[in-house]
């Protein structure tokens, strides 16, 4: 069964794993885009994908969001693991938080190598999600 990390619509977001990845992603990795603003990346060799579907998320990405590399990989995940922490306990509070906004929980081992690329798309599409439906979940957010 293929590991996957998922973001769609307005944001459904979850990790479903059944085999714990051991390095991040190789030369097979593979990001689409297609016209519907779904992006998905592949490693068929960690049978490991993520995707994410998010109006305007793609568009954002390729033209607001800082390029590939500007960030560390150990600044990705440290980040990551903030937003992805307060994101669990919002949607564990569907009374005080909008459970349109926050549906399921995510599972983000910081034990598990997710590589660069997972890394990358999981930090932007939460400075993405922060500023388009105004939310704050740690810290200061880049206005971008």
């Amino acid at each position: 069964m293929k590991n996957s990390i998922y973001i769609v619509a307005v944001i459904l977001f979850s990790v479903l794993s059944c085999k714990t990845p051991q390095s991040g992603f190789s030369k097979t990795d593979r990001a689409v885009a297609d016209k519907n603003d779904t992006i998905r990346i592949a490693n068929d060799e960690l049978e490991y994908e993520v995707i994410i579907i998010d109006p305007g998320f793609n568009t954002w990405l390729n033209t607001v969001a800082l390029p590939r590399g500007f960030y560390s990989q150990s600044y990705l995940e440290s980040k990551n693991q903030f937003y992805i922490s307060e994101w669990n306990n919002r949607v564990l509070q569907p009374q005080r938080y909008n459970p349109n906004l926050y549906e399921m929980t995510i599972s983000y081992d910081s034990n598990i190598n997710y590589g660069y690329e997972v890394n990358y798309l999981i930090y932007n599409y939460m400075i993405y999600f922060q500023n388009t439906y105004k939310q704050k979940l740690y810290g200061h957010v880049p206005p971008r």
